[in-house]
């Protein structure tokens, strides 16, 4: 039985690339009554100071956002976008799923090897294993 998304995804991409690349995976799983929620996580510092100025980062996301929906054109019946603010990405990730009523978050999980995973927090791994609703993670094309 082939896997279809008929309801609400929330899919959290980090840069154009991933938002591409995931868009054009989770495309094939789509059906005319799918809603995909692209989102993209400005992560807080708690405290210390931004790397970034508010309005860069959302510039950012609107580049990741265009790239998303450019792979999304045609497969779901509405392509919605977010930006999200959040000192934890998994965490903030979740708190929207959750206020969306989400079927399920749907990623493609991105390169990276062990020794970069334990310094970034592994963010893959924690949205498996700290999930509160539905994780799906897409295959990758090694294409």
């Amino acid at each position: 039985m082939p896997l279809t998304f008929d309801g609400t995804v929330l899919v959290p991409v980090a840069d154009p690339d991933d938002g591409e690349r995931t868009a054009a995976a989770l495309a094939p799983y789509l059906s005319p009554s799918s809603t995909v929620l692209v989102v993209n996580v400005i992560e807080k510092a708690g405290g210390a100071p931004d790397k970034a100025s508010v309005e860069q980062r959302e510039e950012y996301a609107t580049e990741i956002f265009e790239r998303a929906r450019g792979s999304l054109e045609g497969t779901a019946g509405t392509v919605e976008t977010a930006i999200l603010f959040g000192t934890d990405v998994v965490e903030t990730i979740f708190e929207a799923a959750t206020e969306r009523d989400v079927d399920a978050v749907v990623f493609e999980p991105r390169e990276g090897n062990r020794f970069v995973e334990l310094l970034t927090g592994d963010v893959a791994r924690r949205l498996v294993k700290e999930a509160s609703v539905p994780v799906v993670a897409l295959p990758r094309d090694e294409s």
